[in-house]
């Protein structure tokens, strides 16, 4: 409103007092009796409910974790070191929330939206609710396009697709944060939006990832949602529901976007402490009963919207850490019901030199081919099956029995497909390269090669694919003869 004289003021003035009216204003005030282990107990604030967010009067902020009949318990998201008891607390009055927004690619920041990539704060007008319910059945679409990840062994035998929830699994130091860069720094110039969530990793770690993905090129389109060892329980809490929030503001207006949790048995472990410090009752293993309900009701957030909807999709891609390869512990296997699959990575694959060292027959994609180009899906469509049959062959053949030539020629052709589906780190493949190799191999162009020349004709296809005119919906006769071509 622009006020033309004094006249204008004086009018508007006496329109608000003729409105106002006098009421009792009433503010809740508790007391925190005592701070430790990134948790506080306060007295008071009786209509104080779950989750709702608490303001301590010396600058600190908290969140209501639990609620008992004289005393209330709350995780600290922010502490400042002259917080002690005594200290008076307000609630807020609205709830936890991230800002949102563009000016958040590239960035780095904590699970309340704020740098620390040493950068001012991103500039953003919307603010997204960290807890939120999962979209109605009604608004979702099947999943049927394809998200690449550039790993050969992935996209051809265990496909996922956009909207879909699929699990890495394995011991520790067996690549399972390298397969989720290498699915980062593959959705290169793929309008695929990133989040990478780091929970409870050491600050080498986190310094190493974003490196990696400086390196690649990957970090223009990628946000990276960090709370480091040395955070407060509370943030690393509520770290992987941040990067959500995040992945949702995309989603919501039409776009694909990829999350990454890293990892969720930390983010476990993390719930089970604050649990037992607020003194919950423990379950199995000591995790409190609700645990499942904790990660499920994050996950379920990923989906794909139905056109109606804008159509925007949210594949996540949450870790998770087995001990000595016991798929059925407990974080895990709750983790394998939540999920559409698995890509589980073993131990003794990656010792024998066979990287990514994933484990097929214990790998599944419940979406399977349905998230595969046709052209893709009909190349590799029997090739799990008989990788499978090829490995149960290769371990009849160690108790030295002779076998006819037909067996002896699909277990070389086992052989072949084995070392072809070894792949290095951080060197992902287009779809192109991808259907390339599939029809190489399928066409019997590879069958004459020493193991030790597989690389150089792999490098010659991939020179191929970038000099050819032909895409995924070029017919198969035209792939053959390129292939040819390119191998000769």
């Amino acid at each position: 409103m622009i006020l033309n004289n004094s006249f204008d003021l004086l009018e508007l003035q006496t329109d608000w007092l003729n409105r106002y009216k006098p009421a009792l204003g009433v503010e809740e005030q508790g007391t925190t009796v005592s701070v430790g282990d990134g948790i506080a107990w306060i007295n008071g604030l009786p209509s104080a409910a779950i989750e709702d967010i608490l303001i301590f009067a010396e600058g600190s902020r908290g969140m209501v974790f639990d609620l008992s009949c004289d005393r209330i318990g709350v995780i600290l998201l922010y502490e400042t070191p002259s917080l002690t008891a005594g200290t008076t607390v307000r609630p807020a009055r609205h709830p936890l929330s991230i800002p949102v927004g563009e000016a958040f690619l590239g960035r780095i920041i904590d699970p309340l939206g704020l740098p620390l990539d040493g950068d001012a704060p991103p500039e953003a007008s919307t603010r997204e609710k960290l807890e939120k319910n999962s979209p109605v059945i009604t608004a979702r679409d099947f999943v049927n396009e394809p998200l690449y990840t550039g790993i050969k062994i992935i996209d051809a035998l265990i496909p996922i697709g956009k909207g879909q929830r699929q699990l890495i699994i394995g011991d520790e130091g067996l690549g399972r944060s390298s397969i989720a860069l290498d699915t980062v720094i593959n959705q290169k110039d793929k309008n695929v939006i990133c989040i990478v969530v780091l929970i409870g990793q050491k600050r080498s770690t986190v310094v190493s990832t974003i490196e990696t993905l400086k390196q690649h090129g990957a970090l223009a389109y990628t946000v990276c949602v960090v709370a480091e060892a040395n955070a407060l329980p509370g943030l690393q809490y509520i770290a992987p529901f941040s990067g959500c929030a995040l992945a949702e503001y995309w989603m919501a207006k039409g776009r694909d976007t990829l999350i990454v949790y890293d990892d969720l048995s930390t983010h476990a472990r993390t719930y089970r402490e604050l649990s037992l410090l607020l003194r919950r009752p423990p379950g199995r293993e000591a995790y409190p009963g609700d645990i499942f309900f904790i990660h499920s009701r994050l996950l379920e957030r990923s989906t794909r919207y139905n056109p109606e909807h804008g159509g925007g999709t949210m594949t996540a891609l949450p870790i998770v850490e087995t001990q000595q390869g016991e798929i059925a512990a407990y974080i895990p296997t709750n983790l394998i019901s939540i999920t559409d699959g698995q890509i589980y990575l073993d131990s003794n694959l990656f010792t024998s030199g066979f990287r990514p060292a994933i484990d097929i027959a214990k790998s599944v994609s419940r979406i399977g081919g349905k998230a595969q180009h046709p052209a893709i899906r009909n190349q590799a469509g029997q090739m799990k099956l008989d990788y499978l049959q090829f490995l149960e062959l290769e371990m009849f053949t160690r108790f030295g029995q002779r076998l006819e030539a037909s067996m002896e020629q699909r277990i070389q052709r086992g052989r072949l497909l084995r070392e072809l589906l070894k792949q290095d780190r951080f060197t992902p493949l287009s779809s192109l390269c991808q259907l390339a190799w599939l029809v190489a191999f399928n066409s019997d162009c590879l069958n004459a090669l020493e193991f030790s020349d597989l690389e150089q004709a792999l490098e010659r296809l991939a020179q191929g694919v970038k000099n050819t005119d032909l895409t995924l919906d070029s017919s198969h006769e035209q792939w053959q003869h390129a292939v040819a071509n390119w191998l000769a």
